[in-house]
Formats: C-alpha cells, sequence, structure tokens
C-alpha cells in the first residue's frame, strides 16, 4: 500500500467526523480549517487561495461535496506529501483527535484502554484494514492483531473469544470497524488481559513493530570504533538502518548503521570477555554487538538478514508484505460471491468459506508451529555451538595460562639479563675510570722523571761550574806566593764565590731529594692504578663468562701467566711512550755517590786552606 493510500484512510476519518448530518457533504469553511491542519501536519507550504480558486462557483456557506474535496486533495495535498519530510504519527493523532471527539464514547473510554492504547490501535486498525470504504478489518485481521498483542504479553490466545463474538453476531463477519473493535477490547470479549500494565506495553511493542517497522529492538553491547570499548546501548532496527541510543527513550541518539545492498551479518567467536557475538558489514566499517544470550543473538541475526531481505526486494515494511500475502491467500481460496446465485448455495458457500477460514486459521496456526519448532531446533543447534565454543574458550584458557607462564619465565630472564647488563656498564665505567686514573699516575711519573732529568742536567752544569773555580782558585793561590796583596784580595774573592757555590749545590741537592720524592709518590700510585686495573679485568671476565666449578684455578693460571694480564706501570710506560727509558734508585744512588766522590776529589788541601787563613789574618 503506497503512502497515498494510508494517508486517506486517516483524512476519510477526519473528514466524516466534519459531516455531522452524515449527508456526504462539509461546508467549505470546514474544509479550510481542516486543509490548514493537513497542510501543517504534512509540512507542505500552505496555500489559502487554491481551495477559493476551486469552489470558485459554489456558495461560502454552502455544502461541498466530498467528490469534489478530492480532486483538490490529491492535486494539492497528497500530490506534495513526500515521505520523510513529516512524522506520520503526528499526522494519524491529528486525524484521531477530530474523529475522536465525535466517536469516541464515554462508554467505550471508562473501558481497560487508555487514551493512548486507543489511538496505537486506531493506527493499527488502518493498517490491517481493507481498501475500501467504509473502513472494517475482517475477522482473520482481527485474529492476527489479537495474537500479535497475546504473544507480546508472553500468553497464547483463545480463538474461542472470536468465534463466540461471530456467533453471537454474525455481521461482523463482514468485517469489525475501529469502533467496534475499542467495545469489544474495552469488555474483554476478543482478548483475555491479566493487567492494563502488560496490555499497555503489549500494544506498544507490537505498535513499533507495526506501524514503525520495527523488526526488532533492546539492549546490547557495542564495541567502538576509535576507543574500541564495550558500551551498552539501546538497538532499534529498521529496514533500512540499525539505530543505537543511550537508553530506550530514544532521546540522545549515538549512531545509525545505514543497511545497503551488499551488507552482511555474521555470527564470530566470543572475545574480549564478551559473548554471543555477531557483526554487521557494511561497504565501509563492520559493527560488533553482543547479544544478551543466544536466544536474542539468533533473533537479532533473523531480523537484520529480513531487513535486507526487503531491502534487495525494494519494499519497506514488512507487515505491508505479509498483509498483502494473507490477501492472497484468501483470495485463492474464496471464489468471488457473484458466483453465487441461489439463497442454498449462497448458505452453502458460506459455510464452505468459514470451514476455508477455519482452515485457514489452522493453517496459520501449523505454520506458527512449525516456526516455534524450527525456533527451538534453532535454539538447540546454537546451544550445541554454545557448548563447542565454551570448550574451544577452556582450551585457550589453558593455552593462555601456559604462554602466561611462560612469558613470566621470559620475563624473569630477561630482568637477569637486564641486571646482569646493568652490572657490565657500571663495571666498565669503573675499569673506565682506574685506566684514565692508571694513565694519569704514568704521565705524573713521566713529568717527575723528566723534571728529575732536568735537575740532574742543571746539577752536572753546577759541578762543572764549581770545578772551574776550584781550578780557577788554585792558579791564583800559586800566584798569591809570588805576590802576597794581590793573593790575598784573590784569595778572599775566591773562598767567596766557591761559598756560594757550595750554597747553590746544597739547594740543588735539597731540590733533588723533593723530585725523588715526588718520584716515589708517582710510583706509588702508578702501582695502585695498575692494582686496580688488575682487579677490574678479572671481574669484567667473571661477569663476561661466569666462572663454573672446576674452572677457578685454571682462570686463576690464566690470570697469572696468560698473555692478558694486566700492564705493570713500566712496561706501560715502554708501550706507550717508547722514547722515554725510565731509571731505576739504583743508578739515582749511584750517581749520587759518583758526584759526592767528584766534590771530595776537588776539596783544597790543608797547605792551601792554611795559606788562605794566613791571608785573612794579615788583612
Amino acid at each position: 500500500m503506497d503512502l497515498k493510500s494510508e494517508l486517506l484512510k486517516s483524512i476519510w476519518y477526519a473528514f466524516t467526523s466534519l459531516d455531522v448530518e452524515q449527508s456526504g457533504k462539509v461546508s467549505k469553511s470546514q474544509l479550510k480549517v481542516l486543509s490548514h491542519n493537513l497542510y501543517t501536519a504534512l509540512n507542505i507550504p500552505h496555500d489559502p487561495v487554491a481551495l477559493e480558486e476551486h469552489f470558485r462557483e459554489d456558495d461560502d456557506d454552502g455544502p461541498l461535496s466530498r467528490q469534489g474535496y478530492m480532486p483538490y486533495l490529491n492535486e494539492y495535498i497528497l500530490a506534495k506529501a513526500k515521505e520523510g519530510t513529516f512524522n506520520k504519527e503526528t499526522f494519524d493523532e491529528l486525524c484521531w483527535m477530530m474523529t475522536a471527539k465525535k466517536n469516541y464514547r464515554p462508554g467505550v473510554a471508562g473501558g481497560m484502554c487508555s487514551q493512548q492504547d486507543c489511538f496505537k490501535l486506531f493506527c493499527l486498525f488502518n493498517l490491517l484494514s481493507e481498501n475500501h470504504y467504509p473502513l472494517v478489518m475482517i475477522p482473520a485481521e482481527v485474529e492476527y492483531l489479537m495474537k500479535k498483542i497475546s504473544m507480546a504479553m508472553s500468553h497464547d490466545w483463545d480463538p474461542k473469544l472470536l468465534e463466540d463474538l461471530l456467533c453471537q453476531n454474525p455481521s461482523l463477519r463482514e468485517g469489525l470497524s475501529v469502533w467496534a473493535l475499542l467495545e469489544h477490547l474495552n469488555n474483554r470479549r476478543l482478548l483475555q488481559i491479566p493487567s492494563t500494565e502488560a496490555f499497555s506495553l503489549a500494544l506498544d511493542e507490537v505498535f513499533q513493530e507495526m506501524y514503525h517497522n520495527v523488526l526488532k529492538q533492546g539492549y546490547m553491547w557495542k564495541k567502538g570504533h576509535v576507543r574500541r570499548n564495550w558500551t551498552e546501548r539501546w538497538f532499534v532496527l529498521k529496514p533500512s538502518s540499525i539505530s543505537y541510543y543511550v537508553s530506550e527513550d530514544l532521546k540522545d541518539k549515538r549512531g545509525e548503521i545505514p543497511l545497503q545492498n551488499g551488507c552482511l551479518v555474521e555470527t564470530i567467536a566470543d572475545k574480549d570477555g564478551k559473548r554471543c557475538l555477531f557483526c554487521v558489514k557494511t561497504l565501509h566499517k563492520t559493527y560488533e554487538m553482543s547479544a544478551s544470550d543466544i536466544k536474542q543473538r539468533v533473533e537479532w541475526v533473523q531480523a537484520a538478514q529480513t531487513a535486507l531481505r526487503l531491502l534487495r526486494e525494494r519494499k519497506s515494511s514488512l507487515h505491508q508484505e505479509l498483509k498483502l500475502q494473507r490477501r492472497e491467500q484468501r483470495k485463492s481460496c474464496l471464489p468471488r460471491r457473484e458466483e453465487v446465485h441461489n439463497p442454498q448455495e449462497r448458505q452453502e458457500e458460506k459455510e464452505r468459506q468459514e470451514q476455508e477460514i477455519e482452515n485457514i486459521i489452522q493453517l496459520q496456526r501449523a505454520v506458527e508451529t512449525q516456526r516455534k519448532q524450527a525456533e527451538e531446533q534453532e535454539k538447540e543447534r546454537q546451544m550445541e555451538v554454545q557448548r563447542e565454543l565454551e570448550r574451544q574458550l577452556q582450551e585457550a584458557e589453558k593455552v593462555r595460562e601456559s604462554m602466561e607462564v611462560e612469558m613470566a619465565q621470559k620475563e624473569r630472564e630477561a630482568e637477569q639479563q637486564r641486571v646482569r647488563i646493568q652490572e657490565l656498564e657500571i663495571t666498565q665505567k669503573k675499569l673506565e675510570a682506574a685506566l684514565k686514573s692508571e694513565i694519569q699516575a704514568h704521565m705524573e711519573e713521566e713529568n717527575a722523571r723528566m723534571e728529575q732529568e732536568r735537575l740532574q742536567e742543571e746539577e752536572e752544569e753546577k759541578m762543572k761550574q764549581l770545578m772551574l773555580l776550584q781550578q780557577e782558585a788554585e792558579a791564583e793561590l800559586l800566584r798569591a806566593q809570588q805576590e802576597k796583596r794581590d793573593a790575598e784580595e784573590q784569595g778572599i774573592s775566591s773562598s767567596s764565590a766557591v761559598d756560594a757555590a757550595s750554597q747553590e749545590l746544597q739547594t740543588l741537592r735539597e731540590t733533588r731529594e723533593r723530585s725523588n720524592q715526588q718520584l716515589e709518590e708517582a710510583k706509588e700510585k702508578l702501582r695502585n692504578a695498575s692494582h686496580n686495573v688488575k682487579l677490574w679485568n678479572v671481574q669484567l671476565n667473571r661477569l663476561l663468562k661466569p666462572i663454573l666449578p672446576g674452572e677457578r684455578l685454571e682462570s686463576v693460571k690464566r690470570s697469572q701467566d696468560g698473555p692478558d694480564k694486566a700492564f705493570t706501570s713500566r712496561e706501560f710506560i715502554t708501550k706507550y711512550k717508547p722514547s722515554v727509558i725510565p731509571k731505576s734508585n739504583g743508578q739515582s744512588s749511584e750517581e749520587e755517590g759518583d758526584l759526592q766522590e767528584h766534590l771530595e776529589a776537588v776539596s783544597l788541601s790543608d797547605s792551601d786552606q792554611t795559606l788562605v787563613q794566613d791571608v785573612r789574618r794579615g788583612q
């Protein structure tokens, strides 16, 4: 059924509510008000001049025929209405309010159906009613609706209620009006209702399913695309999309999954601590959801596959399709009434029709039973799959535990390796520091040796000068014997020069002693640095290659005799400073002894000293 036919059913109620005298005619002023309300409800730009031009020849106060209003309605209102540009529920509610003022009697209102429940039944009635006027719903469709509401309340519908009602009032076999349907429901003649709250909830579920084309709705867990976390959302499945909200009040919409040709719905294995998973694969993304149990997952997957089938067949409503199928089935089973002529054949035909209707009802019951059996089989199959998945989950859990143990072992080994690497780094730093200190000690020893050599050279130079002075003093003393005055003056000057040279020699000896002391300190530092280098070399070798039992003695021998032992101070200087030839302490002592002997050899004789003293006394 197209959009125009659906809108006309509601407009028909609004139009007939304005026909107070039931003459089929409505005044132009009332049609203006009705047209303005229809423009507003259908979100169409209002054209107040069109109605005046359409009925230009009619009297403003006179009535207008319904047939005369239909061309205007088709041309200016229904032709401009487009699906998706207005809220159909708001439009139907407007028509319901206009017709309920006249036809919704207080006796009916005082029953078990609330005002909102009656409006929902009004919308469902228009959906399931026949396409001829006045609008009626045949008993087969009434039975279908009552079954849907009973299933929503988790109760089995009793078909004897409708049969008893049809037997009491045979005219209802031709169909029930919406007011008759509401009256019998309020009087509990069509449905056994445990409570009004249960009936309202069940009716709202059926209303969402049939009127709003909601194939399935409920809470599920959805995996995010950015944060990849699981969040509970309220999902609403329609033939064209899957919308999800924060809660079931539908106020905060968080997203929508468009259903297109090429989309797939598949069940997936449990993961991330979630069970009963399935996914919807679109052309650009894959959405993962988790149902509450196996049954819910099966229902969601079947509903999504139904939506994709309707999309492929270019159909917008599942219940419109089911209604047409039921109608075609009834037409194939029931012959046309024009073929029946005499009353007896008519009665037989009527009984045969009733029997065929009963057969259709039985067939529908059998189909429903088969559907339930299929659901049970599917449930059993899903349970088997669930048990298999649980077994696989247990095996995966064991594998995961073993992997965790292995990973913990690997982590401990890695931690030991990290600690060992840190120790090696610390040892390497200390060894580098020891090497630097050893090199520094070698450099200090070399500087001390160079300073000692310089002092020795200066001492030799002073010795040479002293020898020259002594030779000059001897020559002067010989001349002094010949010339006493001159000899006395020369002797005095020579003795003073000798004293000055002796003082300089003493100063040089003290400086040399200090240089020897510094040299000994530098050698001591060099020995300490060499000892530290040997110790850190041993520590580094121990860390790089752990010492096993039985290898300690061999490693000690290798460290003593092998080619990898540390350099002594003399070997280090010989290797890195080949131009410097160190002198031992023994050599320095021998040189000092030779110098002492040389000084004693060049000392003055006793006769010369006596001569010098006589000269000084004479002065």
